[in-house]
């Protein structure tokens, strides 16, 4: 449970890293899968701290074609336009021979640090880590500022002086990066994936919907978003069956309509005395 919370936990922080500059993806899917089967076959002819940061560069390079083919989109069909290059990867991959990426089958995954369960929990806490550490410095650098002009508006981002599509398409570099790392984790943890769980519809929703219960635009909110919702999923699997989906929507509609800030808001509220 604490390996895969802290998973959950830098799926939603890359996530809420392009979110900051307005981009609703629900791509995230598909780059936390190409991680994953990039792992899965790298790390068949070169070793794992090779092919882990190897596998996540190759998704992201791949994430730059997506960013500029849907640069002039926003909002909706923004979020359509990615959802559709989540089922494009996905039907890519399993339309490969099998011999290559198994197929609808599936692909077996050597185990990642030999199988270690204490090891990969800190190579998992290591990457969570890492993550945390680049929101920090984009937080603190110009590209806060930036990311925060285009979100507001591009137009006026363009007035101020902000490149914007050398912004944007950063934004999903470094977002698709640090998800695919997700998926190399995933995959190594795992020792088995295939296309219909790995390209799931949820695991790009449930980035989604962790940072917004736990705060957009912050580096804690996410990472504490993902710890709660985790630890309630694995509840309700033991005594529901699917009611991780259950919670996720009524998690999103709370989050809107009561905790617009999400945790980090009402933590914040509670600090200054009930006002924000």
């Amino acid at each position: 449970i604490a390996f895969f919370t802290l998973v959950a936990g830098v799926l939603a922080l890359s996530w809420d890293i392009l979110a900051r500059s307005g981009q609703v993806s629900l791509a995230h899917a598909a780059f936390y899968g190409l991680g994953a089967y990039g792992f899965a076959l790298l790390v068949k002819v070169t070793p794992w701290f090779v092919a882990m940061p190897l596998s996540a560069l190759i998704a992201a390079l791949i994430s730059l074609v997506l960013g500029a083919v849907t640069l002039r989109l926003s909002g909706m069909y923004f979020a359509i336009a990615t959802l559709a290059f989540t089922e494009v990867v996905r039907t890519i991959i399993q339309n490969l021979p099998e011999s290559v990426a198994g197929g609808a089958n599936g692909l077996l995954v050597p185990a990642l640090l030999g199988g270690n369960a204490r090891a990969q929990y800190f190579l998992a806490f290591g990457v969570l880590l890492f993550t945390a550490l680049v929101s920090l410095a984009i937080r603190r650098s110009r590209l806060h500022h930036a990311f925060a002009a285009i979100r507001q508006g591009e137009e006026t981002a363009r007035v101020l002086g902000v490149e914007v599509v050398r912004y944007k398409l950063l934004a999903f570099f470094i977002s698709s990066f640090l998800a695919a790392l997700g998926g190399v984790l995933y995959a190594g943890k795992t020792f088995f994936i295939n296309p219909l769980e790995t390209f799931s519809l949820a695991n790009s929703i449930a980035p989604l919907t962790t940072s917004i219960f736990g705060g957009l635009y912050t580096t804690l909110g996410p990472i504490l978003g993902a710890t709660v919702l985790r630890v309630a999923e694995e509840g309700l699997h033991a005594s529901v069956k699917n009611g991780y989906l259950i919670v996720y929507g009524l998690v999103l509609m709370l989050s809107i309509l009561w905790l617009p800030r999400g945790l980090m808001g009402l933590l914040r509220r509670r600090k200054h005395g009930g006002e924000l």
